[in-house]
């Protein structure tokens, strides 16, 4: 690792690492990986060029790999990998965390560019240790206490959902991360629709804060790889031409939040066939919960 030029790139996020093979990454590369994945939270290796086996193999050195639950790879197929493409409509530009929607949504992504237009197209994370230490002290008393429910709705299918903690707590780290984002978090459990609509649009903007951010120029042949426990990313849709890439994504654990929920969830009286979509929703997650069924 004493090669390795490590450049900050933000000062809430993001490093840039050159001097490193990861097609020959050794047992102590991977420890030193980690490491400023932990300090970064998305990093950045330009010129690797992985095959598409090297790149799930590289994957797998960090955890267990699971393809998309939901969607189709256009041009490649392969079980672990996931693949967006521009002309299949593959830009992901609303904020989000990846596959909240799930009881244990991913750990970690490792993304190559395998195509990228000439100008834009450039992807930006948001550090959420940084949009949660930022909030008022009365508003992270609150958000502590809170749960949301998150559905794959995006993905067609509002039947998937889960519930997590709006504050998460690393595992590794012990910070906070601000756990809501804009493409999956659906409401807050404990409140009413139209308070959990104020309090979700405001959460979800603030995290999108420019001092929060990174913003990255792609070159083909770029890894990066990000944490998903305090991490959100969007792509700037500004761009013409082909842009192509292919993820894999380690799973993780359950979110694990402050503490318990400090409310029990908010049930709208009334018949259920007055009640919004998601109002319907949070029956159908407590409905499920009450019989154990967890997530659909």
């Amino acid at each position: 690792m004493s090669a390795w030029q490590v450049r900050r790139l933000a000062g809430a996020l993001g490093g840039e690492v050159r001097g490193v093979d990861l097609a020959a990454a050794s047992a102590a590369d991977i420890k030193a990986i980690e490491a400023l994945l932990l300090e970064h939270l998305v990093l950045f290796f330009p010129g690797q060029n992985l095959t598409i086996d090297q790149h799930v193999e590289f994957g797998r050195r960090f955890g267990v790999l699971e393809g998309h639950p939901n969607l189709k790879n256009p041009f490649t197929q392969h079980n672990e990998l996931f693949e967006l493409a521009a002309s299949h409509g593959g830009v992901a530009d609303e904020w989000h965390t990846d596959i909240t929607f799930q009881e244990q949504p991913a750990l970690l992504s490792v993304l190559k560019m395998v195509k990228c237009p000439p100008t834009g197209g450039d992807t930006m994370w948001a550090s959420l240790y940084a949009a949660y230490d930022e909030l008022s002290a009365p508003m992270r008393e609150l958000c502590d206490g809170l749960t949301a429910l998150h559905d794959a709705a995006p993905h067609n299918r509002p039947d998937k959902m889960a519930v997590h903690p709006v504050v998460r707590v690393h595992p590794l780290t012990g910070k906070r991360a601000l756990y809501v984002n804009e493409h999956f978090t659906r409401r807050i459990v404990e409140m009413n629709a139209t308070e959990s609509d104020v309090l979700l649009r405001y959460l979800t903007k603030w995290v999108a804060n420019p001092r929060f951010t990174v913003r990255y120029h792609w070159t083909a042949g770029t890894i990066a790889m990000w944490d998903n426990r305090c991490t959100q990313h969007f792509v700037l849709n500004d761009f013409v031409g082909e842009r192509i890439i292919q993820r894999v994504t380690v799973m993780g654990d359950a979110p694990r939040g402050v503490a318990p929920p400090r409310w029990e969830p908010w049930v709208r009286p009334g018949p259920l066939s007055a009640a919004s979509r998601h109002d319907r929703q949070l029956h159908q997650w407590l409905t499920r919960r009450t019989k154990g069924e967890g997530e659909a």
